[in-house]
């Protein structure tokens, strides 16, 4: 689909300092939106990237992120945040977990957070042939 609405890209250094950044800056990109609609992009939009700051090249230095949003039509809004690569592996809900580690696991909750509260969410890798980068987003409909 097209996007009926692309706000233009924000550029991030892959510092964990920038998240009140990119926080305040959702904010102010979302006024007009549903407040809790709103507080839940923000909340998904500071772990997707936090994880490109903690585990890829994005979180070294001179790494950056890239944050997209984008509105289609009045259905569907959709975040994402693209990451410097050198991972070596793709966003990913830990699945081997016994109910215990769950409950105590101190890490690695993010992307089944944002999993419960998004429409849905994926990745892409910027390009094919190596690790230079994913796209990792996060949908939410929107309340007619």
């Amino acid at each position: 689909m097209t996007p009926t609405r692309l706000w233009t890209h924000r550029l991030y250094p892959g510092d964990l300092s920038r998240l009140s950044t990119v926080r305040r800056d959702l904010r102010s990109d979302l006024a007009g939106f549903d407040d809790d609609l709103t507080d839940t992009i923000i909340l998904c939009g500071s772990e997707l990237f936090a994880n490109c700051v903690k585990y890829t090249g994005s979180g070294q230095s001179d790494g950056a992120v890239i944050r997209t949003l984008w509105l289609v039509g009045d259905r569907s809004l959709t975040l994402g945040f693209t990451d410097d690569g050198l991972s070596g592996d793709v966003p990913a809900i830990p699945k081997a977990r016994t109910s215990t580690e769950w409950d105590t696991a101190e890490g690695q909750r993010g992307l089944l957070m944002v999993e419960e509260l998004s429409t849905a969410w994926g990745y892409s890798p910027v390009h094919p042939l190596g690790d230079l980068g994913t796209h990792t987003w996060a949908a939410f409909t929107l309340a007619r």
